[in-house]
């Protein structure tokens, strides 16, 4: 009998051109390209024999102009027919894309890009603008593409890697455990790191993803983020990209998105809980349905079972809203659909449970561990929390990436040894009800250490996000940990006038009837609070603990009593 090979040959991009091949003219990516005098929007095409072929040509290209297997590229591409063919093309070449959220700001950005030593850079005209305005951070960058006009600069333009490149190109018969891309963090819970992804990581994503979602041959998706529409090639789905802008989905027009549905008929959309709420609010004042939809999959960061409640008012009865849980070191590895949310865990999140999120995908291990800050050198069992108690979450799977680049010491704080394998520690706590279902409370580095318990972020916020006049809360410590003070922040609904130390006695006086809540006797009004850059839904709790401490420094204290 032939040994197990625990290292095969897999390119992830070979899953692409196998939907080439089964289905040529079906379309693959659809992209606006503008809008005709009556105001409807246009719209060009690849199929997915035209984006197989495509690939094929930049692949050779790339390879004649110098960037070949393992080279470490920047991408800087908005979503377009042209970002779709590069992707593919680069895995197709074993070429490594370095990708980084141009939200998160450029000066962090171009910091990113140089802890990976990048070799070659395709952008459009605007990131080389940035490229010569921050020169010292590409000084190990030898080749460069721009896609669109060149203008001042030198190097290859796409136009001529693509004619220069053919159509028979062989694909690069890489490894499981080769690198595939650097994806980097938003930074939104820690520094932004380069999460190392391997052909097998992603080619295990795809597998999961069908199995769980049933994601049939005929479908369409409308993905909202730009990153996650790279699955649907591989998938077989056609991907329409959306009439938005990527890096802002709070403020998103809903009328684009419903537009983009209605035109092609979408079966899946992905959307971040900002987005869902944004286009949900939209659809409900409207009695609006969006009979095309199968599902929507909502994820980035928790995702509150009203706005769900809110969005499946726009679904027929046999469509979901689903809410994998995951990051971009593992994604996804839990979830859980909206009819089991609406219908038993939605009361239970109010009443300060935390977010259910849902039992493992198929395949995949998840178990929950002592909240411990240091790393730990091997896995033991004795490390396993009691069965109710809140852990930290860890995962071991196919998908679950193994290391960050050129990171060595988040590296060992992130992973378990475990024999030949590892433990991936998400950061986030949860517990585990007696169902096997999973309810997260929060980010470990989020916990409020007081002098006599500990509070998680998720359960005490329900409790003040029952005020009606709560638009979302964020608690935050002040202090040395063992001995922080609680503060609860509020952002009340702009839409309703109130008066701000009524409600914070109100606040206290619902603290008060909680055992989750009865040591928090701070109330903090905050106008907007701030937000990660990707999903615009996680709060940055860290800024707030800041901007906490100097409220109440400042706060002016009661005037002393006057003896008679």
């Amino acid at each position: 009998m032939a040994p197990e090979n625990h290292n095969p040959v897999i390119n992830i991009a070979a899953r692409m051109t196998q939907m080439a091949r089964q289905h040529p003219y079906k379309k693959a990516v659809i992209a606006p390209q503008g809008r005709d005098r009556a105001g409807r929007v246009t719209y060009a095409h690849f199929t997915f024999a035209q984006l197989d072929a495509d690939s094929s040509r930049l692949a050779s290209g790339l390879e004649k102009a110098g960037i070949r297997r393992g080279t470490r590229t920047i991408l800087m591409v908005r979503p377009s027919l042209d970002f779709f063919s590069l992707v593919f093309a680069l895995f197709k070449a074993g070429i490594v894309p370095v990708v980084v959220d141009p939200g998160m700001g450029v000066k962090r950005m171009v910091s990113c890009f140089a802890e990976t030593d990048p070799q070659a850079f395709i952008g459009i005209p605007l990131a080389h603008v940035v490229r010569k305005i921050y020169p010292k951070f590409f000084k190990t960058v030898e080749t460069w593409v721009t896609v669109g006009n060149r203008w001042f600069w030198g190097g290859h333009t796409l136009d001529r890697i693509r004619a220069s490149g053919t159509e028979d190109y062989k694909t690069a018969e890489t490894l499981s455990d080769e690198t595939a891309a650097i994806l980097f963090t938003t930074g939104s819970t820690g520094p932004a790191k380069g999460v190392v992804y391997t052909h097998g990581n992603f080619d295990a994503q795809i597998q999961h993803i069908q199995d769980h979602f049933q994601i049939g041959s005929d479908e369409t998706d409308l993905p909202t983020f730009p990153l996650f529409a790279l699955f649907d090639p591989a998938l077989g789905m056609t991907a329409v990209i959306p009439d938005m802008d990527p890096t802002k989905p709070a403020f998103v027009n809903p009328e684009r998105i419903l537009e983009g549905i209605a035109n092609h008929g979408v079966t899946n959309m992905f959307a971040s809980p900002a987005l869902l709420n944004r286009v949900g609010g939209y659809c409900k004042k409207r009695n609006i349905v969006l009979p095309s939809l199968r599902r929507v999959v909502s994820a980035g960061a928790p995702v509150h079972p009203s706005n769900i409640e809110q969005f499946a008012s726009a679904l027929t009865d046999e469509a979901e809203v689903h809410t994998p849980y995951g990051a971009s070191e593992a994604v996804p590895i839990i979830s859980i659909g909206s009819r089991e949310i609406l219908t038993e865990t939605k009361q239970m999140s109010e009443q300060g449970f935390g977010n259910c999120v849902g039992r493992p995908l198929e395949g995949i291990e998840v178990e929950l561990i002592t909240i411990s800050d240091r790393p730990i050198e091997a896995w033991s069992d004795d490390l396993l929390v009691a069965p109710g108690d809140v852990g930290e979450f860890v995962v071991k799977a196919d998908l679950v990436t193994r290391s960050y680049y050129n990171r060595p010491k988040d590296t060992a704080g992130a992973k378990i040894p475990d024999g030949d394998g590892f433990w991936h520690r998400m950061g986030d706590l949860a517990w585990m009800d007696n169902h096997g279902r999973f309810w997260f409370c929060g980010r470990k580095s989020h916990r409020v250490e007081c002098a006599d318990r500990t509070l998680f972020t998720v359960p005490c916020e329900a409790i003040f996000n029952n005020h009606p006049h709560v638009a979302r809360s964020a608690l935050v410590g002040v202090g040395p940990a063992g001995g922080q003070t609680p503060v609860i922040c509020i952002e009340v609904i702009k839409e309703k006038r109130i008066r701000k130390k009524e409600l914070a006695s109100e606040l206290l006086d619902l603290a008060r009837t909680h055992e989750l809540t009865k040591s928090i006797k701070t109330v903090l009004f905050h106008d907007n609070f701030p937000v990660d850059i990707r999903h615009n839904s996680k709060i940055f709790r860290e800024k707030l603990a800041v901007w906490a401490a100097k409220k109440i420094k400042t706060k002016p204290r009661p005037s002393p009593k006057k003896r008679g």
